[in-house]
């Protein structure tokens, strides 16, 4: 039952992250081909990410009442076959439109997967789970943006977008079939009253609103990075083309690994312990990528994505141990900071990309790799909470 779980949650992940960030390395296509700037083009990773992040807020809470399985596996199959309809659009405008229904759909596989996780897992593996999961998210992303990637030097984005979409759909499939229903799962009532005290009660407690702030500081670090990166590298001077950029997806093989390793290392030794630590593992890996040499700059992305999945499923299993009560809603709003993070720091670093280049963008990163380092040391500073090492 451990590994049906894992395996079906490691297919979720995986087919969400690709359906997000398949279009990161389309941007600078879609600024020419669409005649717009890297940050209006960036507006197509964007949408999604903040039509995600608001549906966190209805499709927790509904799946509290309605139950975890159902909501995940609707999830599944509406985004990818958006994604597939996204294709097939004329217009930019329509482009973006399905865009948003598809972050608006895969709330509901990201506001639950968590919970799921702590309602069904024992505590003692819920790192390791927790891991598993995040590292078919690190693989989706991986692979979404490695396909479309190389991909789009061959065909039209249109039908690397196409292809996207049916592996979604064999992963919402394998997703139905093999996760098996919850046992642990006790409906909670849809009253307004009862879901307003559920999100004030996780705002008085001390550790719950730092680690929202965490969630979207560190994803808006990283998706500002991956979102520029590719201007660079396809500009002076290094003039790669677009297959090469696509395939430096492959750092994200780092982010396989420390998702797994650091969320069980975090079992062992407390995750206050551990969250400070990946934080400096990614402003070192920024720091490396400030340089002008290609290998340096590949390096640094390795160690950037370490640390950044890492850090994430630390911070991540910390909601499922912290909240006491309505699990469903303290994950959707740790993740609806995470793609809020996502969507306005991925654009605003556009901002930063036309005013300082890449010093500008190192600027912005560093700056909100500051605020998720010192959160993290206040998190350090916590008392446990009812005595239960975290």
């Amino acid at each position: 039952m451990f590994m049906r779980t894992v395996l079906a949650l490691f297919s979720g992940g995986f087919a969400t992250f690709a359906l997000l960030y398949c279009v990161q390395p389309m941007m600078p296509l879609l600024s020419h081909e669409y005649s717009i700037n890297a940050a209006q083009s960036s507006l197509i990773l964007s949408v999604a990410t903040g039509m995600l992040a608001i549906g966190l807020l209805i499709t927790g809470p509904i799946s509290d009442r309605v139950g975890r399985k159902p909501v995940m596996v609707a999830a599944l199959f509406a985004a990818a076959l958006c994604t597939m309809a996204s294709a097939m659009m004329p217009s930019w405008q329509g482009v973006l439109v399905m865009r948003a229904l598809i972050g608006l759909s895969l709330s509901g596989l990201a506001a639950v997967a968590m919970t799921y996780l702590s309602e069904e897992i024992h505590p003692q593996h819920i790192g390791l789970a927790m891991g598993l999961y995040i590292g078919g998210n690190a693989i989706g992303g991986m692979s979404g943006r490695l396909i479309t990637g190389v991909l789009i030097d061959f065909v039209s984005w249109h039908t690397a977008m196409l292809v996207i979409g049916g592996l979604a759909l064999i992963a919402a499939t394998v997703f139905w079939k093999i996760l098996p229903e919850s046992r642990n799962f006790r409906a909670r009532s849809l009253h307004p009253r009862s879901l307003i005290d559920g999100f004030a009660m996780h705002f008085r407690d001390a550790g719950l609103p730092l680690l929202f702030v965490e969630a979207f500081v560190l994803m808006g670090a990283f998706v500002t990075l991956f979102n520029y990166i590719g201007y660079r590298l396809l500009a002076e001077p290094y003039h790669m083309d677009q297959a090469f950029v696509g395939l430096l997806s492959v750092v994200y093989l780092s982010g396989i690994y420390s998702s797994a390793k650091i969320g069980s290392l975090a079992d062992k030794l407390g995750r206050r312990k551990v969250l400070w630590a990946t934080i400096v593992l990614m402003l070192a890996g920024l720091a490396l990528t400030m340089f002008t040499s290609l290998p340096l700059v590949i390096i640094g992305m390795l160690i950037f994505t370490f640390g950044f999945f890492g850090a994430h499923s630390v911070a991540s299993s910390w909601i499922g141990r912290r909240a006491i009560k309505a699990k469903g809603q303290a994950s959707s709003l740790y993740l609806f900071s995470y793609y809020a993070g996502s969507s306005i720091a991925g654009t605003a670093g556009g901002v930063f990309w036309h005013m300082g280049g890449w010093n500008g963008i190192g600027l912005f990163i560093g700056g909100l790799l500051v605020i998720a380092l010192l959160v993290a040391l206040k998190l350090a500073k916590l008392p446990p909470l009812g005595g239960v090492k975290v």
